[in-house]
């Protein structure tokens, strides 16, 4: 899926992000999709209007949150999140059973 890229004399593999990858876990799936919860939640809080909390952001400085409040949503989920992800599991994990 991913072609080496050659900087210079040496090829070195291209690295998908860890979004981009297929969860090999409910866990995982549960997490992820708590990250694009949280990172929704987020971009809905800044807004597209006027920026972060009004301050009339441009661009590039809409780019710059939108990536951060993406790694910022992914921290959290990986780290307990709101527990939206424990409460899948353990609903699935018990139909499963």
């Amino acid at each position: 899926m991913s072609a080496p890229v050659t900087l210079g004399t040496a090829a070195v593999e291209a690295v998908e992000p860890p979004a981009a990858r297929p969860p090999q876990t409910l866990a995982e799936a549960a997490k992820q999709f708590e990250a694009l919860m949280i990172a929704q939640l987020l971009k809905e809080a800044r807004g597209d209007e006027d920026g972060w909390l009004g301050s009339g952001e441009d661009a590039g400085s809409a780019t710059q949150a939108g990536l951060a409040e993406e790694q910022f949503a992914q921290a959290l989920a990986q780290n307990g999140g709101l527990g939206l992800s424990a409460q899948i599991v353990s609903s699935l994990s018990a139909r499963a059973k």
